[in-house]
C-alpha cells in the first residue's frame, strides 16, 4: 500500500508548479527552489529503501506521481523520471557502500542523479558509444562525449557509461562520477522544443580519473543492465505521457464548455464532442497500459513488453490529445500564451526518449515473432 496522498500531490504540483510554468517554459529556467519544495515531501526517494532515507515506494506509486506533476508541468516530471532512473541504477547493481554513500542525498534531493548513455553519433544503437573507460593503476580514466544529458548542469552525480573493452561491441561499463572531478564539463544548456523547464545539455569528459570504487556493476556489463533499467524508465514516461493527455482533456473540456460560437458552447457541437471523447478514451486505455506495466514490475515479472506497449500507445495517444487540444481552441491554441501549445511541444518527447517508438515496436515485434 502506499502512504502517499496523491490528491494532496495533485494539489501541491497545482499550487507548486501550475502558476509558473509558463514561464519557466518561455525562458527554459530549470526551478530548483519549486524541486527542493518536491523533495521535502519525499519525491525524490520514492523507490529508495527507507533506511537511506527513501520512501520504499511501488513502480506503481511512482507512475501515479509522474502523472500528477506531469499533468501541470511535464519538463518538472521529466527531471523526476531521470533522477529515479540513477537511483534505480544504484538500488539495482550497486554495492552496500555505495548505496549507503549516494542514496541517502538522492533521496532527499540533495543531489540530483544525471544518467548519461546518449552520444551525438549514438541513441537508439546504445551499442556503438565511443566514450571510453581505460584501466589504469589508480583505477580509470575516462575521455568521451555525451549528450541529452538530463538536467546534467545540475546533477550531484553521473552515472556515466563507456566502452571498457574493443573485443566486444557490448562491452560496456557504468560508472559514478562526481560532477567537480577534473576534466568533467557540463553544458551549455541545449535549446529545446518542449519540456523546457527540464534542463538538458552535452557532457565532455576529459582525462577524468575515476578509483576502482566508482565501477557501477559487473565490468563490462552496463548495456544489459540499462537494458533492464530503461523497461522501467518506459513505464515512467508512459505515465508523463499520461498526465499530458489529462491536461489536454481537461483543458480542452473547460475551453469547449466555455467557448461560444454561433450563439451556444462549442461542447455542443458533435466535431467538438467526439474529439473530446476520443480524448477521454485514449487517456483510460493509456493509464491501464502504464498502471498494469507497473503492477508487472512490481511483482518482479518481466515488464519489457508491457513497458514498451504502454510506452508506445500513450506517446501516441499525448501527441494526438495535444493535437485535438489544439484544434478545439482554434487560434488561441496556436498562441504561446495558452497551455495546449505548451503541450503540443513537450508531448513529442514521449515518442523519443527513453526509445524511440520505432524501437518499441522493433521490441513488440521480436517478442511476437520470437519461436
Amino acid at each position: 500500500m502506499s502512504c502517499f496522498d496523491f490528491e494532496t500531490i495533485d494539489r501541491l504540483a497545482r499550487c507548486v508548479l501550475a502558476p509558473h510554468s509558463k514561464r519557466w517554459d518561455r525562458d527554459g529556467i530549470f526551478p530548483r527552489a519549486a524541486l527542493k519544495i518536491l523533495a521535502e515531501h519525499g519525491l525524490f526517494g520514492l523507490r529508495i529503501a527507507t533506511d537511506l532515507g527513501g520512501s520504499g515506494a511501488s513502480c506503481e506509486t511512482l507512475v501515479r506521481v509522474i502523472e500528477a506533476i506531469a499533468r501541470h508541468d511535464a519538463g518538472v516530471a521529466l527531471t523526476l523520471a531521470a533522477h529515479s532512473l540513477v537511483c534505480d541504477h544504484l538500488r539495482w547493481f550497486g554495492t552496500p557502500q555505495q548505496q549507503q554513500q549516494y542514496l541517502p542525498d538522492l533521496a532527499r534531493g540533495e543531489k540530483l542523479g544525471a544518467w548519461a548513455l546518449a552520444e551525438s553519433g549514438s541513441g537508439s544503437d546504445a551499442a556503438s558509444i565511443r566514450c571510453r573507460a581505460e584501466k589504469n593503476e589508480d583505477g580509470w580514466l575516462l575521455n568521451g562525449r555525451k549528450m541529452f544529458v538530463t538536467q546534467g548542469n545540475w546533477a550531484g552525480l553521473y552515472v556515466v557509461l563507456a566502452r571498457t573493452s574493443d573485443e566486444r561491441r557490448n562491452a560496456v561499463s557504468a560508472f559514478l562520477v562526481d560532477p567537480a572531478s577534473p576534466g568533467v564539463q557540463a553544458g551549455p544548456a541545449l535549446e529545446k522544443m518542449g519540456c523546457r523547464s527540464s534542463n538538458t545539455c552535452p557532457l565532455s569528459l576529459k582525462n577524468v580519473q575515476i578509483a576502482d570504487q566508482a565501477l557501477l556493476g559487473e565490468e563490462g556489463r552496463a548495456l544489459s543492465a540499462a537494458l533492464t533499467l530503461l523497461d522501467q524508465g518506459r513505464i515512467a514516461i508512459s505515465a508523463l505521457a499520461c498526465g499530458l493527455i489529462r491536461a489536454c482533456l481537461e483543458d480542452a473540456t473547460r475551453h469547449a464548455k466555455r467557448r461560444q460560437q454561433f450563439g451556444r458552447p462549442i461542447a455542443q457541437f458533435q466535431a467538438i464532442q467526439w474529439m473530446l471523447a476520443d480524448m477521454a478514451t485514449e487517456h483510460e486505455a493509456a493509464w491501464l497500459l502504464t498502471h498494469h506495466a507497473a503492477q508487472l514490475a512490481d511483482t518482479g515479472a518481466s515488464c519489457g513488453i508491457a513497458g514498451a506497449k504502454a510506452k508506445l500507445f500513450s506517446s501516441r495517444s499525448a501527441v494526438a490529445c495535444a493535437d485535438r487540444a489544439v484544434q478545439i481552441f482554434g487560434g488561441y491554441g496556436y498562441l504561446k500564451n495558452v497551455a495546449v501549445e505548451r503541450y503540443y511541444r513537450d508531448a513529442k518527447v514521449c515518442e523519443i526518449g527513453e526509445g524511440t517508438s520505432e524501437i518499441q515496436r522493433l521490441v513488440i515485434a521480436r517478442d511476437l515473432l520470437r519461436e
